[in-house]
Formats: structure tokens, sequence, C-alpha cells
């Protein structure tokens, strides 16, 4: 029996106390078996000593099958709040001027800025000139724009595409225009050569039909002449 005595002086007689048993040895094979810490390992406490005389796996394998050994539960962390907060920063919210840690470069260079943007617009003219909607003239041009910060985005890429092609289809048509104006002249001055030729050939065949008389005198010489004739009689 335990006999003691007390603050006060009194002498306490009570019953003896059980020494506790280790179970080091038996949690550090369970951990083992169950593949877990230490921590995880739930150790029925009404079974003690039944606990205390495995000293093997295979015992802790046993006990584990006959539900002594626990591997305890994993511990519930919710996510929930994370979820609605990166929801809420990915709609804008707490994301002002106050939760900024970095410089805008730092944040998002501008390097990657304009990769992305010259990956958007080469993808853009690959795709036209697969689809035969630029030939590979105009898709060279149009490429060394791109690298030269011509466009600063698709949509100013697409519209000097179209006005280009506008451009393009009008000179065509100008062109067009002025060779077959080009050619009607010159079919014109073809029948105006033509109609002279021919009328050069009848009039030498009128010529050569025309009989050759003694050539007449000129019109006034014999008026001239009586005239003269006139004055002599007179003086």
């Amino acid at each position: 029996a335990r006999v003691g005595v007390s603050v006060r002086g009194v002498v306490d007689v009570g019953v003896p106390r059980r020494r506790m048993v280790s179970l080091r040895l038996q949690k550090r094979l369970a951990s083992s078996v169950l593949k877990c810490g230490k921590g995880k390992v739930w150790l029925d406490p009404n079974e003690i000593n039944e606990i205390s005389m495995a000293n093997s796996r295979q015992n802790i394998r046993k006990l584990v099958k006959d539900g002594y050994v626990i591997k305890k539960p994993v511990t519930i962390h919710s996510r929930s709040r994370v979820h609605r907060k990166n929801a809420a920063k990915r709609k804008g919210r707490h994301m002002g001027i106050g939760k900024r840690r970095g410089t805008a470069n730092a944040r998002l260079p501008s390097k990657i800025i304009w990769v992305r943007r010259q990956r958007v617009l080469r993808r853009l003219l690959h795709k036209y000139r697969e689809s035969k909607k630029i030939d590979k003239h105009l898709y060279h041009s149009l490429y060394l724009k791109c690298k030269g910060n011509v466009f600063k985005n698709k949509r100013t890429l697409i519209e000097f595409i179209h006005k280009a092609k506008a451009e393009k289809a009008r000179e065509k048509s100008l062109n067009d225009q002025a060779e077959a104006r080009r050619n009607k002249s010159r079919a014109a001055r073809e029948r105006r050569a033509a109609r002279l030729e021919e009328k050069r050939g009848t009039t030498s065949e009128k010529v050569e039909d025309t009989p050759q008389d003694a050539p007449a005198a000129p019109a006034g010489e014999g008026e001239k002449k009586k005239k003269s004739k006139a004055k002599k009689a007179a003086a």
C-alpha cells in the first residue's frame, strides 16, 4: 500500500498506483505497418495489456485486423474559404493598390506581353496564308511590320489586311482599265491606218485609168495678151 503525508500532515493511505506501460515500440511498428506517422496511430486504451505483448510486425498486423490499432482519419482542412477568395480575386476583388507588392513590370513583365502579342499576330498570319487569303509577298511584309511593332492587336492587323487587299484590287482594276483603253486605241489606230491604205490604193488606180492630154493653158493668159495689144495700138 502507498503511504504518504499530505500538506496538512495527515497520513494518506490509498490504493497503489498502476505503473504506466510504455507502448513506444508498438507505436513505431504500427506506423511502419500502416505507412503513416506515429501521431496517426491510435491504440485502444482498453486493450493495453494485449497491445503491450505485441513485439513484432506480424502481431501488430493481427491487432490492426482485430481493430485494436487504427490509423486515424485525415484531419479535414477546409479550402472553401480559399476557393471563395480566389474566385473573388479572379473578378478583380482584393487586388487594389494596397495589395500589390511588386512593380508593374515585376508582376507582369513587358517581355511576356510582347511575346504573347507576337504569337497571336504570327498565328493569324500563318492561318491566313494557309487559307490563301493572303499571298506569300503580303505575308512577308506583314510579318516584318508585326516585328516592327506596327500592330498593337489582332483587330488592327485584320483591318490593315482588308485595306491592303482592297487597295491591291483597286490597282488591278485600274491597270486592267488602262490596258483595255490602250488595246482599244491601238485597234482604232490600226483600223484608221487600214482605211487610209485602202483609200490610197483606190486613188492610185483612178489616176492610172485617166487619159494623159496636152496641158491646158493657165487661166487669164488670153485676157493679158488682149490688153497688151490694146495698149500698143493706143500708143
